[in-house]
This record gives C-alpha cells, structure tokens and sequence, in this order.
C-alpha cells in the first residue's frame, strides 16, 4: 500500500498546483492572458470539479489498496505453507530505485508549483510575433463598409486599422484620418530604425492560437525612445510611408508617443 501511496501523491499533487494556478489566474482576473473571455466560466466550472474528484479520490483510493493488500497477503500466506523456503537474494542485485523516484519526484512538483504559482504571468510578445507573420489573418471591416470621411471610428482597435489596410485600400482613403491606438511595440523587419508597429494579439480560442497584428508607425529614431515590447499611445494621422525599405505604403505619422502601462486586458478579440 505504501508503495502504491507514494507512486500516485505525485500526479495528485500535480493536478492540484494546476487547477490552483487556473483559480488564482480566474479570480485575479489574469486567466484573460491564456485563454478567450468566453471560456472563462467553463475553466473555472471544470477547475473546481477537477478539485473535488482529485481530493475524493486521493482519500477513497487507498482505502481500496488497503482491502487489495489484504487480499493479496492472504494468498501469499497460503502459498508460501505450501512452497519450500526460498534461498536467500544473492548480494550484488539492483539496488531499490524508491529514493531516487522519489527525489526526482519531489524535483518535479517543485518547479511546476514554481512556474505555475511563483512566477507572474506574462502577456506575448515581440519574440512570438517574429515566429508568427503580423497581419497575416486578420478579419474586420472592409474599406467598402466603411466611409472615413466624417466617420466615428473612434472605437476601432489596432486590429480593425490592421484589416482595412490589410486589403489593399489607397493611400488617399486614409490620408489625413486621425487614428489614436495603444499597443506594444515592435520593430518593422524591413526598416527597423525608421518604422515600428504599434501591435497587439488576436485571440480566437487561447494564446496558442495568438496572431499578431499591428499598424505601421514612422518614428526614425524610436529606438532610443521606446525599447522594444513597452507599451506606447500613438496619437497622429494616417499617411503613405515615408520609408522607402518598408513594405507597408500606410503608415501613422505620430504626433504624440507616449510610454503607458500595459492594460489589464491586453488582447483583442
């Protein structure tokens, strides 16, 4: 029974450092960082479930080992009256693996409760973007929908100004359109000293699935405002690029940047 005791304490422990974490991230209200909004409740519904049957089966589990052992030692007492003695383990066999099991074990809950309770959470950022293309898929509205002239686009996110010039439009339907948007920055892979994107991430279901998007920004010089990853306002009005490297023919041409903290919710959806 002991052995069988110690062989599952692990895995439980284990399950319980998760579904802590998932409950600490839902009520601190960082579980956002993870997953979509809409998954929330259900997380936090299947969290507590997962909690009652990891602890009702940690305590009713040995209860059944303990009749099994019974059993089993019964037999063996049976058929040990009717086998000859058995000679003696010879010396120079394997020694027992238990402690060390056990050390690697320990080793283990120690950094998952280390990384999964200890460490903040933290949002994407520039590296994954350089792992995924930037406006690569992304869906908003359309230039023929929408008339910028005298419009109250006041509610568009990066992700909106993202599909609109995604799809081709005129410098002319832009120009001169007042656009104020807050994001993270990151660098234009095609004039990295002149231009940035102020960028967020499109989450569908969880941040596995997160697909950047952002808008191009001519700021030469940013570099030595602005490190990589901040959060930035920009405030200023659409224009063609100035940049001759860049491959994006729209570009914001900054009237203000300002430093800003990141928001409490820092996807968009």
């Amino acid at each position: 029974m002991r052995e069988r005791f110690i062989a599952r304490w692990p895995g439980v422990l284990l399950s319980l450092i998760g579904i802590i974490a998932t409950l600490w991230l839902t009520v601190t209200g960082q579980l956002g960082l993870y997953i979509h909004p809409r998954y929330f409740v259900f997380t936090a519904v299947m969290a507590v479930l997962a909690a009652v049957f990891t602890v009702a089966a940690f305590a009713i589990v040995p209860s059944a080992d303990a009749e099994l052992d019974d059993t089993e030692h019964d037999h063996a007492h049976d058929d040990h009256a009717h086998e000859p003695d058995h000679q003696p383990e010879e010396p120079g066999g394997k020694p027992p693996s238990g402690t060390a099991a056990l050390v690697g074990s320990v080793l283990v809950i120690v950094l998952t409760a280390g990384a999964l309770l200890a460490l903040p959470p933290a949002t994407l950022t520039t590296s994954t973007v350089e792992k995924r293309d930037l406006n690569a898929s992304v869906a908003g509205p359309t230039a023929e929908s929408i008339d910028l002239t005298g419009g109250d686009y006041s509610s568009f996110t990066v992700k909106d100004w993202a599909a609109l010039i995604r799809q081709g439009a005129s410098d002319d339907y832009f120009a001169g359109t007042p656009v104020t948007l807050t994001g993270f920055v990151t660098p234009d892979p095609d004039d990295a000293e002149n231009v940035f994107y102020v960028a967020r991430f499109v989450v569908t279901c969880c941040a596995v699935d997160a697909q950047p998007v952002g808008v191009a920004v001519y700021a030469p010089g940013w570099q030595d405002r602005f490190p990589v990853d901040s959060w930035v306002t920009v405030t200023g009005e659409f224009d063609a690029n100035p940049s001759l490297a860049s491959l994006q023919t729209t570009a914001i041409t900054p009237v203000t940047i300002e430093e800003t903290t990141q928001p409490n919710q820092p996807y968009v959806y």
